[in-house]
């Protein structure tokens, strides 16, 4: 018997059986043959018993033993057509509905992969995650079994009460009145189970989050020596989820006990009636032995009907979520600006090419290949690096600016670093240069075009990014380097290591650049993790480099070593850095100090020092950042 598990119900039945009937619609044939196979299925099975009636009444109380041979013979390819059409419609819908879950988990990853990054912001991953996970599970479960069982337990019932009423009408009442017993049994027993389940998956999850805690801060709570009242809290969820979890399963346990019981009561009183009819010969012998067959299997689809009900809502509850999430509004991108690969000539003029490969080595080498703008007229306007901020306003809700009418400029070649408190603006400003966001006033120029006007992939692609929560793929070292620039040669990738000082703790490693990283690189420490986060970006050899407090896990000693490999790479590049250790921002061209989202203080290390402000006291540490 299937029970409540605890889902929530959809908001919208019908609209989410219509989202889910469209990806069923891709498939429409197979199911055809799905329905065609359950309607044999059930059709054999209904008329099957209704056949005992002619069985019993034309040859075997005749005595008919050749005619019986052949009904029998017929009865059995009749069940064996259905029992080969129930193996047909189960194997069938299994592979409809994977092809049908395929279709909606392929969608739903394509459709996240367009959303902007602030619906990212907005959401726990546990939360995106479980739509891939139990929401699809959910589906691909109701499909299997779930909807071909209600169907087939609709048909049956249907068929079953239509053939009593055929056998004897006055009979078939006392069916009807016991299955109208059972569907308010069914119903009322539902609901309290479901009330008594929801609660039981309120105290469960709060129970689960309490243990974690405890597990997590056990270090906390022996130095407080809090293990007696975390005791007693955690007695009372015990004992919350206990009553709950009782009442829930004894209401759902008491399910199939009550409708056999009230089965076999049907059962019995329509043995006795039916026995009376015919010694009265009011009904003949075939006709009641037909009728008591059909009566003890008419509780069991009624039972499957309902309980299979409560499958499809968690399905389409689930369903509802993935939806949902399908129609959250993509990244808008109306930019027309493209980056393209282009050959200087020797007059100065740009001409586009393929690539920038060497035909003999077939190796992209480092600042021979040009790339530049190419607008929808076909303009070429060279890549250099320049950004410009020009009075930028923004702010993540509506009435919350964040900065507040910000102008700079970074020329080709500079560094400019951005020092400040948490929550000034910082990373704000390097989020709007990658335009993960759009600014609500004021414009921001890259090579003097605005970069509203640039389409988002070419804008990111000229970008390279180097943040403090470094994230690592499962692949090898070599994969992870390469995922800056996907055609990268070998040489390139040891090339790059070499930059981020990585090659050579990677040569140490057994397979060196052939070593696989998993669970986010959880074999190796956090500082070479973070090198190899910065070999990613130096891979792509971008014109704008942003690190966003990249040398935070490493030692300073690795840390020179690394500034002199990114001024290598960096030459002639635009450089932006975000750091609380003002010793990696003492060689920028020029440092901006923020505040509530302004520029208070702009200059060099030894024009801040000399003006002896804000800057001068961080450095000093007569002032701290919070």
């Amino acid at each position: 018997m299937a029970r409540y598990t605890g889902y929530k119900r959809p908001k919208n039945t019908l609209k989410a059986l219509r989202q889910l009937f469209h990806y069923m619609g891709y498939h429409r044939w197979l199911l055809l043959v799905v329905a065609v196979l359950v309607l044999i299925s059930t059709g054999a099975s209904v008329a099957g018993t209704y056949l005992l009636k002619p069985v019993i009444n034309d040859f075997i109380l005749p005595g008919d033993v050749k005619g019986l041979i052949l009904a029998l013979i017929g009865m059995g390819i009749m069940y064996l057509c259905g029992a080969l059409s129930t193996f047909g419609y189960n194997r069938l819908m299994v592979k409809t509905s994977q092809k049908v879950v395929g279709d909606i988990r392929r969608d739903l990853f394509a459709h996240v992969q367009t959303l902007p990054l602030k619906y990212f912001d907005a959401h726990t991953h546990g939360e995106l995650m479980s739509r891939f996970t139990n929401d699809v599970d959910t589906i691909q479960e109701a499909l299997n079994n779930s909807f071909t069982m209600v169907i087939q337990s609709s048909l049956t019932l249907t068929g079953t009460v239509v053939m009593l009423l055929v056998l004897n009408v006055r009979m078939a009442l006392i069916v009807i009145v016991f299955l109208l017993i059972m569907f308010w049994f069914i119903k009322w027993n539902g609901k309290r189970s479901k009330a008594y389940f929801d609660r039981q998956q309120e105290y469960l999850a709060a129970i689960n989050g309490f243990t974690e805690e405890m597990v997590a801060g056990q270090k906390v709570e022996k130095i407080f020596n809090h293990e007696e009242e975390d005791m007693k809290v955690f007695r009372k969820k015990n004992e919350d989820l206990r009553a709950a979890s009782t009442k829930a399963l004894a209401y759902s346990s008491m399910m199939i006990p009550s409708i056999v019981s009230l089965s076999y009561g049907c059962y019995a009183v329509s043995a006795c009636a039916g026995g009376l009819l015919a010694i009265a010969g009011l009904m003949d012998l075939g006709s009641l032995a037909a009728y008591l067959v059909y009566v003890r299997q008419s509780a069991m689809p009624l039972n499957q009907f309902t309980q299979q009900v409560n499958f499809i809502l968690s399905a389409l509850a689930g369903a509802e979520r993935i939806f949902d999430m399908m129609e959250e509004p993509s990244e808008i991108d109306e930019g027309t600006v493209t980056l393209v690969r282009v050959h200087e000539n020797e007059e100065g003029t740009l001409t586009e090419a393929e690539d920038g490969r060497n035909e003999e080595t077939d190796v992209i080498h480092p600042g021979k290949t040009e790339y530049a703008w190419k607008d929808a007229q076909g303009n070429l306007t060279l890549l250099r690096g320049d950004v410009r901020f020009e009075n930028v306003v923004f702010g993540y809700v509506p009435g919350r600016k964040v900065l507040s009418g910000i102008s700079l400029y970074a020329k080709p070649g500079q560094k400019i670093a951005f020092v400040g408190s948490t929550g000034a603006g910082k990373t704000t400003i390097i989020n709007l240069i990658n335009r993960f966001y759009e600014i609500q006033g004021g414009r921001i120029l890259y090579d003097g075009i605005d970069v509203r006007d640039i389409r988002k992939d070419d804008l990111r692609r000229s970008l390279g990014m180097v943040i403090q929560d470094t994230h690592l793929f499962t692949g090898t070292i070599a994969d992870n380097i390469r995922y800056g620039k996907l055609d990268a040669a070998d040489e390139e990738v040891i090339r790059a290591a070499e930059l981020a000082n990585a090659d050579s703790f990677i040569r140490r490693l057994p397979d060196g650049y052939d070593t696989m990283l998993y669970s986010d690189g959880s074999n190796l420490s956090q500082g070479q993790r973070q090198l190899l986060a910065i070999a990613r970006a130096a891979v792509a050899q971008p014109p704008v480099l942003i690190l966003d407090e990249a040398t935070s896990s490493i030692d300073t000693r690795t840390e020179r070593l690394i500034e002199k490999g990114m001024d290598a790479i960096m030459d002639g590049r635009t450089v932006f850095v975000i750091a609380h250790r003002l010793s990696t921002v003492r060689n920028s061209k020029a440092i901006m100090v923020l505040e509530h989202g302004s520029i208070i203080e702009r200059g060099s290390h030894e024009e801040l020092l000399e003006q002896k402000g804000r800057y001068y006291q961080l450095y000093t540490g007569m002032y701290e950042l919070e």
